[in-house]
C-alpha cells in the first residue's frame, strides 16, 4: 500500500474511493506517568512517551490501511495525522487520507 501527503502520485491517474481512516486511544499507565514525572523537573525529551505516541500512530495507520484494503485501494492519498485528548492521562492518535485505486 502506498502512503502519500500529497494529493497525487506522479505518473498515475487515480480514481478517488472514499475517505479512510484509523484511531487508537492511549492512556498513561502510572509507573511511566511517575518516571516521566521526574524527567520533567529536569527537562528533556520524555522517551517513554515518545515511543507511545509512535506504537499509537503505527497501529493508527494499519487501522487506517486495513479500511483501504477492504475498499480494494491501491494507496492512500492526502494522508494526516491528528492527535487530541479525551481525558485526563488518555489521547488520541488518527490516522486519515483518501483511498484511491490506479487506472
Amino acid at each position: 500500500m502506498i502512503l502519500v501527503n500529497t494529493d497525487y502520485i506522479a505518473g498515475q491517474e487515480l480514481e478517488m474511493l472514499d475517505l479512510v481512516k484509523g484511531s487508537t486511544i492511549q492512556s498513561k499507565n502510572i509507573g511511566r506517568d511517575i518516571t516521566q514525572g521526574f524527567k520533567t523537573l529536569v527537562g528533556g525529551e520524555l522517551g517513554a512517551y515518545t515511543d507511545m505516541m509512535n506504537d499509537a500512530r503505527a497501529l493508527a495507520t494499519k487501522r487506517m490501511v486495513g479500511e483501504a484494503e477492504h475498499l480494494g485501494a491501491d494507496a492512500v492519498v492526502n494522508v494526516r495525522y491528528a492527535s487530541a485528548a479525551v481525558m485526563q492521562g488518555a489521547a488520541e492518535v488518527m490516522a486519515y487520507g483518501t483511498a484511491v485505486k490506479f487506472k
